[in-house]
């Protein structure tokens, strides 16, 4: 029996044998599912949610068991009940159809964007931190001290008008810069998880913003509540709608800074570096791309967005600083970076649905005295269906398509079977 050529075995184990894919951790490979997964899963979760949502309300109120006694006699009154929670959050948070005038019916769509300014900021923080490989936990910090550069140099400095409200923002950016940077110089230079450094920064931001609260520099004169002054109004976001509206030039901003960073990821070396880092950062290494460098850029410029949105509260919506500027602002943008797949115009029009949601809730529980925490329930279950593809897929029958065997590959695993028969 003659022997093969050397050559002819070369070439077929190259195409025989297949070549493993690089093993990744098991927890970056889960999150990575859970952020980049098909879109359709996401708008199914929101829709699963609100389903969800709405049985809850409807087992919850007495007034739909009423109605559910009669309901062959008459069906209407029982689906108004089961609809009208829903009903009321439409109204208030997008058009409001029996307002007096016509601004009073316009002013939920204002208060959905004044609420959605911050949210929409502080997620393309979250996303973009996460397309670079990081998990940014730290977003509500770095809003605080985004808040409280930019509100001290908004009422202890008095300068031109214009050139104060550049200023307050300058300053704002930089001081969440430098809270995300930390982050990214403590994950480069001794390898400390972000998730665990962001938490505790959170912390540390928090109480230093309730201790400077209380000190000459920053409290109110001839106030015992910690607030600072308020705001000059050279340093403050103008109206885009007038007084009679909140909603100011702080959203242009966020429109503006989701436009910026859909260009860095998609038109710029460094967020083609970013996404490198974040796909394979050994690969990244090989190639010449200094990570190191990466991770505390774009955690720098991950915390800047979230100081964006501490300017937004202070310049725009607050008007001076408070313990609560934040609220849960820098955690709901982790939802909203969730429910947008870390992309920038997804993370926008997730940023707007929240703000609905946060904006409409408030009505719905003055008009259908639903409770208000009802939101946070819907706003759970979306991140919970998010988290689980696979479970919303199942419900909604969309199994994934199986992968085909091509003839190629048919032929390499016969030809690797024969050569280990052989071999035995």
């Amino acid at each position: 029996m003659k022997p093969k050529p050397p050559e002819k075995e070369a070439h077929m184990s190259d195409h025989s044998t297949p070549q493993a894919a690089p093993a990744q951790p098991a927890g970056e490979s889960v999150l990575r599912r859970i952020f980049t997964g098909n879109a359709t899963v996401s708008v199914l979760s929101v829709v699963l949610a609100i389903v969800l949502g709405g049985i809850l309300m409807a087992v919850t109120n007495p007034r739909v068991a009423a109605t559910a006694g009669y309901f062959f006699a008459q069906p209407g009154d029982l689906l108004g009940e089961v609809f009208r929670p829903y009903v009321a959050l439409v109204q208030g948070s997008i058009f409001n159809w029996a307002g007096a005038d016509f601004a009073a019916q316009m002013y939920p769509i204002t208060e959905t964007l004044t609420v959605s300014t911050p949210l929409i900021c502080a997620g393309l923080g979250v996303a973009l931190a996460f397309l670079a490989g990081l998990f940014n936990i730290g977003a509500q910090g770095q809003i605080i001290f985004g808040a409280l550069f930019g509100a001290y140099t908004g009422f202890a400095w008095h300068l031109p008008a214009g050139l104060h409200l550049l200023v307050v923002m300058l300053a704002g950016l930089i001081g969440g810069a430098v809270w995300g940077g930390v982050v990214g110089l403590l994950k480069a230079r001794t390898g400390a998880h972000e998730v665990i450094v962001t938490i505790m920064l959170n912390y540390i931001a928090n109480f230093l913003l309730l201790f400077l609260l209380t000190t000459p520099a920053f409290q109110r004169k001839g106030s015992t509540n910690p607030i600072s002054p308020f705001l000059d109004p050279n340093a403050l976001f103008p109206e885009l709608l007038g007084p009679q509206f909140r909603l100011h030039a702080g959203f242009l901003v966020a429109v503006l800074a989701t436009a910026f960073v859909w260009w860095l990821l998609n038109r710029s070396t460094v967020g083609f570096e970013f996404r490198a880092v974040g796909a394979n950062p050994n690969a990244a290494r090989t190639a010449g791309i200094n990570v190191a460098r990466s991770t505390i850029l774009v955690m720098a410029i991950a915390g800047a967005l979230a100081g964006l949105a501490g300017i937004a509260q202070v310049s725009g919506t607050e008007k001076y600083l408070s313990g609560g500027v934040a609220a849960s602002i820098g955690f709901d943008a982790i939802t909203v970076a969730l429910l947008g797949r870390s992309t920038p115009w997804g993370t926008f029009f997730a940023g707007l649905l929240f703000g609905a949601f946060r904006a409409g809730g408030v009505a719905m529980q003055a008009q259908t005295q639903t409770p208000i925490d009802i939101v946070l329930v819907i706003q759970s279950l979306i991140v919970l269906f998010i988290a689980a593809p696979p479970l919303v897929r199942a419900i909604f029958g969309l199994n994934p398509r199986k992968k085909k065997t091509t003839p190629s590959a048919t032929a390499g695993s016969k030809t690797a079977g024969l050569k280990s028969g052989a071999a035995a």
